[in-house]
């Protein structure tokens, strides 16, 4: 499928930017992974999209380097000002819904898509692991930062602006494909 078609589906998904993804500028990093450890967002070990649970970090670069395509998505959220939680929730979730539509629509036609989204996978009210195998393996979502990346230096390498100004905030994912 070529770019402009997954570019169009991107927008019609209801981002508010999309760029063309190399997947060789990618670098999985491992003080990315080490923050996830801290477990400040506390998902570290409780999920199968989290990390241990979605691999190590050279079973996660392994995975990227299948693929020879990919797209950044980002959702961009007017904040009433710095402080504005509720502005922030609310950009966070349509940023999931976005991707979401958009993990479905590429589906159809790669049934072989890699999507690191933002934040911990919400399929499943309550995750399996490590209890029992995921439910939906096919369409769980990891985070990038899962996956050892800096979301900021995988924008720059793309030429997709990663910060738009005081009082917004930007959620960033991407899907990664082959032709």
């Amino acid at each position: 499928m070529e770019y402009a078609v997954i570019e169009k589906m991107a927008q019609e998904a209801g981002f508010t930017h999309v760029a063309p993804l190399d997947p060789k500028t990618l670098q999985l990093k491992p003080e990315v992974r080490q923050m996830c450890e801290v477990n400040s967002c506390g998902m570290y070990g409780k999920r199968w999209s989290c990390p241990p649970g979605c691999g190590s970090l050279e079973e996660c670069a392994q995975r990227v380097s299948r693929y020879s395509r990919g797209i950044l998505v980002q959702t961009v959220g007017e904040l009433e000002d710095e402080l504005d939680g509720e502005g922030m929730m609310d950009a966070e979730h349509q940023h999931k819904e976005n991707f979401l539509k958009m993990n479905k629509l590429l589906r159809q036609d790669h049934a072989d898509v890699l999507a690191l989204g933002a934040g911990c996978c919400t399929l499943c009210k309550t995750c399996t692991y490590p209890d029992a195998p995921c439910r939906f393996p096919d369409r769980q979502i990891s985070s990038m930062e899962a996956y050892g990346l800096v979301v900021l230096e995988a924008c720059k390498a793309n030429n997709l602006p990663y910060y738009y100004g005081k009082c917004t905030i930007s959620y960033t994912g991407c899907f990664l494909y082959n032709d």
